[in-house]
C-alpha cells in the first residue's frame, strides 16, 4: 500500500516490551521506526536479528554490549548496529528515552 499516513498522539499507544520498558512502532514495507521509554532498571538481554538497528539517545543513558564492548551513550549519541550482530542493552541505573531505526521491518514490533 503506497499512501502517506500521518500518527497522530492517540495513534501511537504504548505497549510493553521487557520489564520496564514501553514503546510504539511505526512500520512502512522496508523499514520502521521505534521509540522507547525505558525505567533506570530495563536491560534487552544478548540478542540478535536481521534488522539493522540505528538508536539515537534522546534523554538519559543506553549502555550497549556488543563484540567484548561495552559503550554507553548520552542523549544525541547514536549507534548502528549492522545485522545479526549480538548484543545487548541496558538503561544502566538511569531512565532513558530513544527512537531506533530498523530495517528490514521487525514485524513482532507491529502487532
Amino acid at each position: 500500500m503506497n499512501k502517506v499516513r500521518i500518527y497522530r498522539g492517540a495513534d501511537l499507544p504504548m505497549r510493553r516490551n521487557v520489564p520496564g520498558a514501553m514503546m510504539w512502532a511505526v512500520g512502512l514495507e522496508k523499514s520502521m521506526l521505534t521509540y522507547f521509554e525505558m525505567e533506570s532498571d530495563a536491560a534487552f538481554p544478548e540478542h540478535s536479528h536481521e534488522a539493522e538497528q540505528i538508536t539515537l539517545v534522546l534523554e538519559g543513558e543506553l549502555t550497549f554490549s556488543y563484540e567484548s564492548k561495552t559503550v554507553t551513550l548520552r542523549p544525541g549519541e547514536v549507534i548502528a548496529i549492522p545485522s545479526n550482530v549480538r548484543h545487548s542493552v541496558s538503561t544502566a541505573g538511569r531512565a532513558c528515552r530513544a527512537v531506533d531505526a530498523w530495517s528490514p521491518v521487525r514485524k513482532e514490533y507491529l502487532s
